[in-house]
């Protein structure tokens, strides 16, 4: 499948977003700041289901069905390497703030469950979700691929009430990174990739009509300090998210040279491996702005250059065995 126009350069206003709000709310204790770092993983979210389901229901369109197997060595292929060569460091040089627990919460992407990790696995959060969404929602869309719609949007109306829930139980702020907290975020994306071929042109005014809450609503929740509201939970954010995935689909049907130029298109690329390793020099004891510079970025250079692309490379040459072998296979 050709490259989605855009998506690289969201993932570069993504990764930007995350690191310049960790930087603000450690430097300048701004809840606004770190509203806004939440909202650069919640695009993140967005532009992961879409992706996904994006694929996922080309190969069913193809094959009526979903090989599960060859989704999992591929999703691992692609997420485990740079994760491992991140944690195994990490895991040496804080080995005296860690209990075995953390370590083996970060190593089975459960760290969002983990409520009381140290600082330098926080943002190993959104990646569990990531994983736990890879896990889950691969098998539901080939069992229930009929009544996929309907799952989505139950998903898009449990979420809030879930939060609910675990205000009520006293659980608030320890389950906001629990992945049904957050899942309604994926779903929109999911849903955005079912019925985006059959949705109409966003012009551009729609489109600078949709950058208001998204660039509002997170100063709202700064100014809450987190505290959630039923209107953030029923209304703001929900509106916030459908923005996101609109402004997606805009920028996927009239792709934008800013978004597409090679510089932001770069930062987007390596933005995984980025998000990865920006914890340690934008939200840590060392927080300044030539330490990102110069170790964040070239730690996550290295990531993509050395250790990402030589294992999807290897992906890629694996899968044409494979297929070759499958050629063979069926001509004898």
């Amino acid at each position: 499948m050709k490259r989605i126009p855009s998506l690289d350069g969201l993932r570069a206003i993504s990764i930007s977003l995350v690191v310049v709000g960790h930087w603000g709310e450690l430097r300048y204790h701004s809840d606004v700041a770190g509203a806004f770092a939440n909202l650069g993983v919640r695009i993140f979210f967005i532009i992961s289901g879409y992706l996904i389901t994006t694929l996922l229901l080309k190969e069913y369109g193809k094959t009526s069905t979903i090989r599960l197997r060859e989704f999992y060595v591929r999703r691992a292929y692609r997420i485990l390497p740079a994760a491992f060569v991140f944690m195994l460091p990490v895991f040496v040089i804080f080995w005296h703030e860690l209990r075995w627990y953390h370590m083996a919460a970060a190593a089975l992407y459960l760290a969002n469950f983990d409520f009381g990790h140290p600082w330098f696995l926080g943002h190993l959060w959104s990646l569990s979700v990531e994983e736990q969404f890879y896990f889950l929602w691969p098998s539901v869309l080939k069992k229930w691929h009929r009544h996929r719609v309907a799952i989505l949007v139950g998903v898009v109306g449990f979420a809030p009430l879930y939060r609910v829930a675990c205000h009520f139980l006293q659980l608030h702020g320890r389950a906001d990174e629990t992945f049904p907290a957050v899942a309604d975020v994926l779903a929109i994306g999911c849903l955005l990739a079912i019925f985006s071929a059959r949705m109409p042109r966003i012009r551009p005014a729609w489109g600078m009509a949709m950058i208001v809450p998204v660039a509002l609503v997170p100063v709202y929740v700064g100014a809450l300090q987190f505290h959630v509201t039923p209107i953030l939970l029923f209304v703001l954010w929900p509106v916030m998210h459908l923005s996101i995935a609109g402004l997606l689909l805009h920028v996927v049907q009239r792709p934008y040279w800013i978004l597409n130029v090679q510089p932001v298109a770069w930062l987007g690329k390596i933005s995984y491996s980025l998000y990865l390793w920006q914890q340690l020099f934008a939200y840590g004891e060392h927080h300044r702005p030539w330490y990102f510079v110069l170790f964040a970025l070239g730690l996550a250079s290295a990531s993509y250059y050395l250790v990402e692309q030589p294992m999807l490379r290897r992906r890629e040459r694996k899968a044409r065995e494979r297929k070759v072998e499958g050629t063979l296979a069926r001509a004898a």
